[in-house]
């Protein structure tokens, strides 16, 4: 099937937020492109913001109506915890927050679209970024007919100064001005801060810019002690206290971020090719994630982890680049998941001025037996068995110096 690309979209459903470029996109969309119809749907996933009077608004600027659906828990469980199971980590540092909350926006944007009967989505994503593409890989990999607005690439407009402009000539409300220092990005797992001030590399952002984490010079005198039980890789209390994903995030959210952990100040690779610095606060997701992959050391056999552990950057990759929903990240998936069967148990971790660390794990499905590792008699290892390991493993180093010299 050949796609009609210059075929205009008649009725179009918006990721829609309330901020600047969604605003003036759904205007831009009726006045200027040319729908006749814009539904604009608002993800909840845990972003924090006022949604009150959202439907109201974007009525207000174009939208037949405005569709709100709350996936915080959808959020959580199926793609932050799916990716915690993976110990999944961008280019060694990034807990892949915006990556992840991008599929899961993108799925009920196809899914209202094809319960309105629209022939197309769109987003706000700009031409430089990688939203973009997680949004359109997404609707493609979920509707094969489905066409994607994307205004950023179409309109003319080259600066947010322009947007402001635009705003003030059709009266839109916009919660931003010319002079504000960066853009944000919140969901439940974490805050991303980008441009403006923040793209010179060089320069500290500044502290009253996190809204998330306490300054650690700040935090509290006293380390705080959490305890966090995982069953199958899935974290599931706190302390001892069931709690749903969502809930069990925002707790550690609170606590973490009432002790500094979580801040991360990164120089990242955009799939679109080029570099961007990135200020993020991930507090829940820190620890979780510490707490995960050291359950792990306790239950899983070292080949296993070794092999997880080569493909943790292509699974990141994925995410990152926006392949969600493609053949390979699911069949990886389904691998990874396999592993987690017997990652159960509980992890103690101390927090304290911005650190995190782990103090103790237990688990009935630990492969650690002390009959085994004590450096006290034992009746359950012979250590001259060690020399003939050892003469079988360094072989090859043998024969490679008396053949080569």
């Amino acid at each position: 099937m050949t796609e009609n690309t210059s075929a205009k979209a008649k009725k179009i459903v918006l990721a829609y937020s309330g901020g600047l470029d969604t605003s003036i996109i759904l205007t831009w969309l009726r006045n200027d492109y040319g729908a006749q119809e814009v539904i604009a749907f608002c993800a909840d996933v845990g972003q924090a913001e006022e949604l009150d009077g959202l439907e109201e608004k974007a009525k207000n600027t174009g939208a037949s109506k405005c569709l709100i659906r709350d996936l915080q828990e959808e959020f959580t469980n199926d793609y932050v915890f799916a990716a915690l199971r993976a110990n999944a980590v961008y280019e060694g540092q990034y807990l892949l927050g915006t990556s992840l909350a991008r599929p899961v926006i993108a799925k009920h944007l196809v899914d209202i679209a094809r319960s309105e009967g629209a022939d197309a989505v769109a987003h706000g994503a700009t031409g430089k970024g990688n939203d973009q593409v997680r949004f359109e890989l997404t609707t493609m990999a979920l509707d094969a007919n489905l066409k994607t607005v994307a205004p950023w690439r179409e309109w003319s407009f080259s600066s947010r100064s322009e947007l402001i402009e635009y705003a003030k000539r059709h009266n839109i409300s916009v919660p931003v001005t010319v002079a504000k220092p960066y853009s944000m990005d919140r969901n439940l797992l974490h805050i991303s801060y980008e441009g403006g001030i923040l793209e010179d590399p060089w320069r500290p952002p500044d502290e009253d810019m996190f809204l998330l984490t306490t300054s650690p010079e700040k935090a509290p005198n006293e380390p705080t002690f959490v305890e966090i039980e995982f069953e199958k890789g899935n974290p599931v209390a706190v302390d001892g206290k069931k709690m749903s994903p969502a809930t069990l995030l925002a707790h550690l959210n609170k606590m973490a971020g009432q002790n500094g952990v979580g801040r991360l100040d990164l120089v990242e690779s955009r799939f679109v090719g080029m570099k961007s610095r990135g200020v993020y606060e991930t507090p829940g997701g820190t620890v979780l994630w510490l707490a995960h992959r050291n359950l792990e050391s306790l239950t899983l056999d070292r080949e296993v982890i070794n092999l997880k552990d080569s493909l943790v950057p292509k699974y990141a990759q994925m995410v990152y680049n926006g392949f969600w929903f493609a053949p390979e990240r699911v069949a990886l998936q389904a691998m990874i998941d396999h592993t987690q069967e017997k990652v159960n148990g509980t992890v103690k971790l101390k927090l304290y001025k911005g650190s995190c660390w782990v103090v103790g794990r237990k688990s009935a499905d630990s492969l650690y037996h002390d009959g085994f590792a004590t450096f006290e008699a034992d009746e359950v290892y012979n250590q001259a068995d060690a020399g003939g390991f050892i003469k079988c493993n360094g072989l090859r180093l043998r024969i490679n110096k008396l053949l080569r010299g």
